[in-house]
């Protein structure tokens, strides 16, 4: 097996694939260094496998000793992760953070507010002097600022409660097995709320020394959260994660929509086919000098095949990523047609919406590849 994002033989690896040989066939099988901290990024227009792929990981990972998966789900498609835990160890909990996880600025930035001003100034005092959010409210209810301030105040903490996400008992993440955060349910603010929380107690976790484990912090849609409250702390952990082991895996279908950190920090890219002139620009403005120009003439043309730009190995390797061991939850809802049975039985549905599915790899043209190994 051919290892990405390592140069040496050391420490786990996850099955990521194979190398697409010229014919369209499967080549060596391709495995990914599990054994050190990565900043990586997946790629993909929609319905080509971006989301499969996470889930690829995660599985992987969850099946890893030594490390923390922690996978922040806006759309409710990991679930299916906990579908098979004899197959893969995984757990979906309610999402939820403490409110002495964000800082001053990021309760402002949160609810909207100018720091500078007397309702903003308010929550910013009421965050430095309390840890969860009833105690905020009680702060301002208490203190003496004219009565419009604080109800002004009071009436944004109100709104951030009724979210539902901040708790004191917030869920252990430093587990063995994935965790996966079923946002489904919540607006970008409050997502923003989770993922910056998670981010920074991944971060900290591992600086205090409270998190033995290394921290896997998997992130779909990430441009929801590179847009939000939560970009500072993801932008943190691209940086500065290395040094105490937390790993950041980023999933988008809009590459150009992220601050350029999060493409250039990036030490794996994971490339489904993109289209998009605003994407392919993101790439191209940020690619290491080993990638050539023709990238954009390699670009992967079924679902389920990808491009890995590798900085470890300076290559760009063209892979197949492999089957699901449990359900994908990504796949599209299709309407139902005069022939499909009432029953069900029919597999309707399966080919969503071009996504590689638990049972294969659904349409799209044979891609021949030069850089693959047979």
């Amino acid at each position: 097996m051919h290892v990405l994002g390592s140069t040496d033989d050391l420490g786990p690896v996850g099955h990521l694939g194979a190398y697409r040989a010229r014919d369209g066939s499967p080549g060596e099988e391709v495995g990914l260094d599990l054994g050190g901290p990565h900043a990586a990024l997946v790629v993909g227009k929609r319905g080509f496998g971006k989301s499969y792929t996470l889930g690829v990981l995660a599985e992987e990972l969850a099946r890893t000793d030594g490390v923390a998966p922690v996978v922040v789900d806006p759309m409710g498609t990991f679930v299916t992760l906990a579908d098979s835990p004899e197959s893969v160890p995984a757990r979906v909990v309610e999402p939820r953070v403490r409110a002495d996880a964000l800082d001053p600025q990021a309760w402002c930035s949160l609810l909207g507010l100018d720091a500078t001003s007397a309702v903003g100034a308010l929550v910013w005092r009421a965050a430095c002097e309390t840890t969860t959010l009833d105690e905020m409210v009680s702060f301002v209810g208490d203190g003496d600022a004219p009565d419009a301030v604080r109800m002004a105040a009071e009436n944004h903490l109100r709104l951030a409660e009724s979210w539902g996400v901040f708790d004191a008992g917030s869920p252990d993440l430093s587990g063995s097995e994935a965790t996966i955060l079923d946002c489904s349910g919540l607006d970008d603010a409050a997502m923003n709320a989770v993922c910056l929380g998670v981010a920074e107690a991944c971060y900290r976790g591992r600086l205090d020394g409270s998190t033995a484990r290394q921290p896997w912090l998997l992130v779909d849609e990430a441009h929801v959260f590179f847009e939000g409250v939560a970009a500072s702390a993801l932008a943190r952990v691209l940086t500065r994660g290395r040094a105490p082991g937390v790993s950041l895996v980023c999933a988008t279908q809009r590459p150009g929509a992220l601050p350029p950190v999060a493409v250039s920090q990036s030490d794996l890219v994971v490339m489904h086919r993109l289209t998009g002139r605003a994407d392919l620009r993101a790439f191209r403005e940020t690619r290491p000098t080993y990638v050539g120009d023709d990238v954009e003439t390699r670009m992967p043309e079924r679902p389920g095949d990808a491009l890995v730009v590798d900085d470890a190995t300076e290559g760009v390797h063209a892979i197949r990523i492999r089957e699901r061991l449990t359900p994908h939850g990504g796949d599209s809802p299709r309407v139902a047609t005069p022939d499909d049975t009432p029953d069900g039985d029919d597999d309707c549905g399966d080919e969503g919406d071009g996504e590689v599915s638990s049972g294969g790899v659904r349409g799209g043209p044979t891609e021949g590849s030069d850089e693959s190994k047979g």
